[in-house]
This record gives C-alpha cells, sequence and structure tokens, in this order.
C-alpha cells in the first residue's frame, strides 16, 4: 500500500526522522491558510507546493512550483489542483491531483553548502536481508545515476536478526563524505528511519532528496513510503491511510471482493486458482501468440458467486479479447466450479468473448460433461495444449 508524500512524512516524524514540515490542502483557500502558518511559524514567506499523486517526477510535470508569498501558494494551487499531472511514473493519460502539500522552504542560505543526498530502505529477497541504498547524487532519478555512475551507488545489507549496526551508519556518513554536525545528524536520521521501516512494517521507504541543509541538519524532503499490504492488520491507523482514488478501480473492486487480480496490458483475461497455476496459464496465453490482460486467482472456494464476480472485472477492460479459466480442483472439485461457470454466464446474460475452460483434478469429466451438454458458447479442453490452441484459434 502506497502511501502520499504527507502521510509518509507523518509516520517518519512520529518514529523521530526530521522532515521538511507542511500541511496538506484540497483548495486554493486551504494552501493560502496553510501558507500563512508556515511564514508565521517559521519566518519566511517563502514555501513550495507539491501535488500528491501515488507517482514520482511530479516536478518534471508541474506538479512542484515555488511560492514567495502565501498569495502566490494559493494561485499555484489554484493551478496543480485539479490539473491531469503527467509524470514518467503515471499512465499516459496522467492522474487527478486532489490535493497538495504546501511545505516549508528548507534552502535558505547558511554557513555551509547545502547537499541533495538519497537514501532507501527495503527488502533484498535474495540475501534474505534489509538494504539501505543510499548515494551522494540525490535529487536525481536513482536509475540514472546507478546507470551512470554505478560507483556513486552505495549498499548496506542489515541482518533483520541482528539489527542495523553502528559501525554500518558510521560507513555510510563516511561515504556520504559527512563530517561534524552533518556526521551526527545523518547517524541520528538513519537511525530513525530504519526504526520507521521495521516498526511499520514497511516494504519500502525512499527519501530523495534527503537535504544536508546549510545548518548541516539532516531532514526528509521527500517520503516514498510502500507498506506491506499482508502486515496492515497489525497497523489499523495506517490501513485508514489508504487512498483508494490513487489505485486501480478495478483492482480495488478485486480486494473487495477477496480476489488477488492485477491489471496488464494484454487481449486474454484468465481465471485460475492458485498463484503458479496463474503464471503458467500466462505463459500458455503468451505462447499461443495472445498477451494475458490480467493475473486473477479465485483461491479455492470458486464457487459461483466468486467466479460471477471474477468475469464482472475480468470483462470490464475492454481491451479483454477471450477468457481462459484454467482451474485445478484439488481443495474445490472441479463439477463445483463448472456450475459456478455455469450460472455466471446465465446470471450475466449474453457474454460478447469466447470462453475457453479446462477443468482438472476431482470430478474432471463430471464438469467436462456439465460444461459440453450446457449448450453456452464455451469450450472446454483438458490438456494446458489444447487450451492454447482453443486461444489462439479464438484469437485469429
Amino acid at each position: 500500500m502506497n502511501l502520499h508524500e504527507y502521510q509518509g512524512k507523518e509516520l517518519l516524524k512520529s518514529y523521530g526522522v526530521k522532515i521538511q514540515e507542511g500541511f496538506v490542502a484540497t483548495t486554493p483557500e486551504e494552501a493560502y491558510a496553510a501558507a500563512v502558518r508556515l511564514r508565521d511559524e517559521r519566518k519566511s514567506g517563502w514555501c513550495v507546493v507539491k501535488a500528491q499523486i501515488h507517482a514520482g517526477g511530479r516536478g518534471k510535470g508541474g506538479g512542484v512550483k515555488l511560492a514567495k508569498s502565501p498569495e502566490l501558494a494559493q494561485e499555484v494551487a489554484s493551478k496543480i489542483i485539479g490539473m491531469q499531472l503527467i509524470t514518467p511514473q503515471t499512465p499516459p493519460t496522467g492522474k487527478l491531483v486532489r490535493k497538495v502539500l504546501v511545505a516549508e522552504d528548507v534552502y535558505a542560505p547558511g554557513p555551509s553548502p547545502h547537499k541533495e543526498l538519497y537514501i532507501s530502505i527495503l527488502t533484498d529477497r535474495a540475501t534474505q536481508r534489509n538494504v539501505i541504498i543510499y548515494s551522494t547524487e540525490g535529487g536525481m532519478d536513482i536509475e540514472k545515476v546507478a546507470e551512470e555512475t554505478p560507483h556513486l551507488v552505495h549498499k548496506a545489507f542489515v541482518d533483520p536478526l541482528v539489527g542495523l549496526q553502528s559501525y554500518q551508519i558510521s560507513q555510510i556518513c563516511f561515504n556520504l563524505g559527512l563530517s561534524g554536525l552533518a556526521f551526527k545528524e545523518m547517524s541520528q536520521f538513519i537511525t530513525a528511519l530504519y526504526k520507521a521501516f521495521i516498526g511499520s512494517d514497511a516494504s519500502l521507504f525512499e527519501i530523495n532528496p534527503c537535504l544536508k541543509t546549510s545548518q548541516d541538519t539532516v531532514i526528509a524532503v521527500d517520503a516514498k513510503v510502500a507498506i506491506d499490504d499482508n502486515a496492515l492488520y497489525r497497523h489499523p491507523d495506517l490501513e485508514a491511510m489508504r487512498d483508494k482514488e490513487e489505485e486501480d478501480p478495478t483492482e480495488v473492486l478485486a480486494a473487495e471482493s477477496d480476489l488477488n487480480y492485477v491489471k496488464l496490458d494484454g487481449n486474454v483475461g484468465c481465471m485460475v486458482n492458485g498463484a503458479g497455476l496463474a503464471m503458467a496459464t500466462m505463459d500458455v496465453i503468451k505462447l499461443s501468440g495472445g498477451e494475458p490482460a490480467n493475473f486473477l486467482d479465485v483461491g479455492g472456494t470458486a464457487n459461483a458467486e466468486r467466479v460471477e464476480k471474477a468475469f464482472r472485472i475480468i470483462l470490464s477492460d475492454p481491451n479483454v479479447k477471450a477468457i481462459l479459466i484454467n482451474i485445478f480442483g484439488g481443495i474445490v472439485r472441479c463439477d463445483r466450479v463448472a456450475q459456478g461457470v455455469i450460472d455466471a454466464y446465465k446470471n450475466m446474460g449474453t457474454i460478447h468473448v469466447p470462453i475457453i475452460v479446462r477443468l482438472q483434478g476431482t470430478n474432471a469429466d463430471i464438469a467436462k460433461k456439465m460444461i459440453d451438454e450446457s449448450g453456452l458458447k464455451v469450450r472446454s479442453a483438458i490438456l494446458l495444449k489444447e487450451a492454447a490452441e482453443a486461444v489462439a484459434d479464438v484469437l485469429k
């Protein structure tokens, strides 16, 4: 589950991480009030207005603007709120901006030059450890930095059973070229950031830029935070932050129906039970000359109601030209699934795309007979090869 920048910063602050302070606004008038509040608290009229969407590269699309006064903050916010913001990380049509973060200006001159750094924490499944990725080249696309100057990207692997060690923190600060107060500030920043990562069951923290200010303090100017969905039951406060308007509506509907669904860009919808079978089914679709339009796992209780919901979700994608149902009957009986397919088909009325059904396992022979004698325009298959040939045939 992704958080907005302002939500991520609130989470970090609760663990003692220093952040760029700001206030969220949903209207230009609220943006003005936020800028006035910042001016009174920070003794500076300068602020930055930042679009709040679940995507990076907002500045490149015009979603981040500097304002010299509360009046200009209101004017800028009136242009950003309601815009369809297009960035390298959004769909081609962009994302609608519904709110902005009015944040303090942290780039004021001082006794030492400010420096933008990059810091992220995520789980490295290959090593079964958490990894802190950091670089002196903050404020840029880290992928570009890694490609063009890989020696500037460093990694510190942390054994989750042992935890982050003091020597690792010191090494990070040395590699970032910090000393004195900035070294101490970064040590505290990294310590608090790692605690937040563990404490919130996050799957990703990305601070870009992490700013060493002209006063040698270290703060998070941006915050990209993703929480592990499987751990949300332990964090109802974080789950309450979920912004469903930022998520794919079909995936939201699938989650509410307790279906595992991920939308893809292909033309063949697939309905399976089990993640491994889903991957094999998508391979079959590609081998047949098609492209999978989704990943959809109905689980072990593929009854008529769940099958109908799955049908409706798949058919909501206008790109779907065919549907392949591939069910292995272990816990669930194939004849029960077949009845679910038949009932769902009849309840939904006419379905204008061809459907191929492959049922294997418990009562598969009964299920095939039920499908064949249903009178519906549904093709049955037994072998994966037959299913692939059927998909190729209907896509001609």
